[in-house]
């Protein structure tokens, strides 16, 4: 790498440590949630009927099953989910979010945004924001193309 792309790299990697840290900071704070927490709600919130395969809940929020099934069953135990087989195909799990979860959602929204707009938005110009959305999904584009990683040889 040259000293130029080396700089970028590591502004980068601060940023992927340090950003999800205060967001999670924010959210822990104020309403008991983690960071992927909060995004599991949320993106059930979205979703028709509050429902969501957990399989394609994992694919939206670009996490493995397993991770996401961890987070569902502590959820689910607050209270703030719950699963069942897909009606449409059993074989399938469905997250729902209850009326707990989405009450705790749309209270934590306004904490989370104001945060989102402090580290991230209200810093940056229109400009900037346009350059960062092209950065991030050009970046999240290749890794999602490339193929899986593959054992370094010993």
């Amino acid at each position: 790498m040259t000293d130029h792309e080396r700089d970028a790299w590591l502004a980068l990697a601060k940023l992927m440590f340090n950003l999800p840290s205060a967001l999670d900071a924010q959210l822990l704070r104020d309403n008991h949630l983690t960071l992927f927490d909060y995004f599991v709600l949320s993106g059930l919130s979205m979703a028709p009927g509050r429902t969501m395969r957990l399989s394609d809940l994992a694919s939206h929020l670009s996490c493995s099953l397993s991770r996401l099934s961890n987070v569902v069953k502590r959820l689910e135990q607050r209270g703030l989910l719950r699963r069942a087989p897909d009606p449409e195909s059993p074989r399938y799990t469905v997250a729902t979010l209850t009326d707990a979860g989405w009450e705790l959602v749309v209270a934590a929204a306004p904490g989370h945004v104001a945060a989102v707009r402090q580290y991230v938005i209200d810093g940056l110009t229109a400009s900037q924001i346009d350059v960062l959305r092209e950065v991030a999904c050009h970046v999240a584009q290749q890794i999602s193309e490339a193929p899986e990683a593959s054992p370094r040889p010993r």
